[in-house]
């Protein structure tokens, strides 16, 4: 009987442990994954910028987005 009891849970321990690693392993790839779509989409902003066919939008007191240089914002 105790042998038995034993047994079970070891084997608990062992499914347990096991989840807990392939939870971590995943949420490690989910998360390095992010880190890079982030840093890619923060370098394709950032070279978006300087075309010469954006525009610098500024918030206004009444919260809306305008262009917010006399020059309509436009980059030379």
């Amino acid at each position: 009987m105790l042998l038995r009891i034993l047994i079970f849970t070891v084997l608990a321990l062992m499914v347990y442990f096991g989840i807990r690693r392939i939870w971590k392993d995943w949420s490690q790839k989910f998360d390095s994954d992010a880190k890079e779509e982030k840093r890619l989409r923060h370098e394709r902003d950032l070279a978006e910028r300087q075309r010469p066919d954006v525009i610098d939008l500024k918030r206004g007191d009444d919260g809306t987005f305008r262009p917010g240089d006399k020059d309509n914002g436009r980059r030379n």
